[in-house]
């Protein structure tokens, strides 16, 4: 019995802790979902979700949403990005649409078109809309 339940770890911590490639002049129409980690070298038309980390190379394209815990990106993402930790900006990066994260890291030369919304847990956060008036319209966000 021990010794299932420690091959069972072992599993669990090879699926978490596998890369996955979208390699160079590879073009993905679709959604992505995992466990472990992403790089793109190639295009993705869709989102990328993965509970760890997700790497967007200088050559890469994203016509997506971004969801991970840590986000490094050197290439385009045409897309909302939601970092539960760490959001890394390389120099040629370039985003154009929202950003919520707890932290950010950018490079002299990173482009972002959009909002920027930091804090300790995006999950909490409020979101504020702005009215016609001028005032502000709050609700809790649900994290999507």
């Amino acid at each position: 019995m021990v010794k299932k339940n420690t091959e069972d770890r072992k599993n669990q911590n090879e699926i978490v802790t596998s890369s996955n490639l979208v390699a160079t002049g590879t073009v993905i129409v679709g959604n992505i979902a995992t466990h472990g980690n992403i790089r793109v070298e190639g295009t993705v038309e869709g989102s990328l979700e993965s509970q760890q980390k997700i790497i967007i190379g200088e050559s890469a394209k994203v016509n997506g949403d971004v969801k991970a815990a840590d986000v490094e990106i050197a290439g385009r993402v045409d897309g909302e990005i939601r970092c539960s930790e760490l959001l890394f900006l390389k120099k040629t990066a370039l985003i154009l649409g929202d950003i919520y994260t707890k932290k950010l890291i950018i490079e002299n030369g990173a482009e972002f078109n959009g909002q920027c919304k930091m804090g300790k847990s995006q999950e909490d956060h409020l979101k504020v809309d702005r009215v016609q008036d001028g005032s502000e319209k709050r609700q809790v966000s649900s994290g999507r």
